[in-house]
């Protein structure tokens, strides 16, 4: 019984090898990586603005 699975596999492979094509494609792969990143940028002066005025109240009266 094991046989005839092991034969069967062996077959299905054997049928399936002209199937399947592996190619490298014509154009170049492009990778678009248009990510915004005004957001970090942002937060990080908001936190350079609370630091500055926390460190030197006497320049920021309110």
């Amino acid at each position: 019984m094991k046989t005839a699975a092991i034969l069967a596999a062996a077959f299905a492979g054997l049928s399936l090898g002209g199937c399947i094509q592996v190619r490298a494609p014509d154009k170049p792969i492009e990778i678009n990586l248009n990510v915004k990143v005004q957001q970090e940028v942002v937060v990080r002066l908001q936190r350079d603005a609370q630091d500055l005025i926390q460190n030197n109240p006497e320049l920021f009266p309110q």
